[in-house]
């Protein structure tokens, strides 16, 4: 499956949605963006049970922002609407397969508990 380009406008709808997305925040002024790029694409032709976005950080300043960019390349990935992975930098093609496979291999019941206790004890510091 291609890499479709995200907006502040379905950016949302896009990784709160079931199963996996990836984001690759980039600029096409960025070295190591570009460079990430053609293995970013690759994995999304081996991997149609994922989505793959990118974000371009010059056309969507401020989804950049919400999102907390802070350097680019980073890459999110999303399961089931939670953000699970965030790192800057270029990734090489194994290093990605990695990250996909730990993804794919989540306890997503575990994950939803560990989010839970996290919110849980966020609102008892704020008590």
């Amino acid at each position: 499956m291609p890499t479709i380009d995200l907006t502040y406008e379905d950016f949302e709808k896009t990784v709160t949605s079931d199963g996996i997305t990836l984001v690759d925040f980039w600029a096409a002024w960025c070295g190591p963006c570009v460079a990430f790029a053609p293995v970013y694409e690759a994995a999304s032709n081996e991997h149609s049970d994922v989505t793959f976005g990118k974000v371009d950080t010059e056309a969507q300043p401020a989804l950049s922002q919400a999102a907390n960019i802070r350097s680019i390349p980073t890459l999110m990935a999303f399961r089931d609407g939670i953000l699970v992975f965030s790192q800057p930098g270029a990734l090489p093609a194994p290093a990605l397969e990695e990250v996909i496979t730990a993804v794919k291999g989540l306890d997503m019941d575990d994950v939803r508990k560990q989010v839970e206790e996290a919110q849980a004890s966020e609102e008892a510091k704020q008590a």
